[in-house]
């Protein structure tokens, strides 16, 4: 399935727990900058308690939307490669990691193949994804709910809003 070359909505999820976590979303974020995706709105920072495996260090989250004519697959390509660059290595599932940059959401598009599910399957369960994206996109409707509205299911004792981006 191929895109046509236009500028599509793009939500991406950043994660990480290991050295200074911060540091690795913004760094991540100027990367992508860099190698093109136009940034609209980054989220807060979040302190959040690890998901899946819970024996590791808390995580600081972000999320961001962003405009790209990347096709869903060329933009996996992109974020997979911006987190090789931070640092990332191959690890157990939901482990600890220098960065995590996770597709959310891609305008108008629901994507399914071996290597990428759109809307993130996942998202809609995750505290640390749907409070800083209810920040920056409290409208967004996915599943037919506004973000905001899914939000509210978490309470603030499962993520800490920290500091601007």
């Amino acid at each position: 399935m191929s895109v046509p070359e236009t500028s599509y909505l793009v939500a991406l999820g950043f994660g990480a727990n290991l050295g200074d976590a911060a540091g690795a979303l913004r760094r991540a974020v100027a990367l992508l900058r860099e190698r093109g995706l136009d940034f609209i709105a980054i989220s807060s920072l979040y302190a959040t308690k690890p998901w899946g495996v819970e024996d590791q260090p808390d995580f600081v989250n972000a999320c961001a939307l962003a405009r790209t004519s990347l096709a869903p697959r060329e933009l996996l390509a992109l974020t997979q490669g911006a987190e090789r660059a931070l640092g990332r290595t191959p690890g157990r599932r939901w482990g600890p990691r220098a960065i995590d940059i996770d597709i959310l959401f891609y305008e108008g598009l629901d994507w399914r193949d071996d290597f990428l599910v759109l809307p993130h399957p996942e998202m809609t369960r995750r505290a640390f994804v749907l409070h800083p994206l209810a920040e920056i996109a409290p409208d967004m409707i996915v599943e037919g709910v506004p973000i905001h509205q899914l939000s509210q299911k978490f309470g603030s004792d499962e993520v800490k809003k920290m500091t601007p981006f």
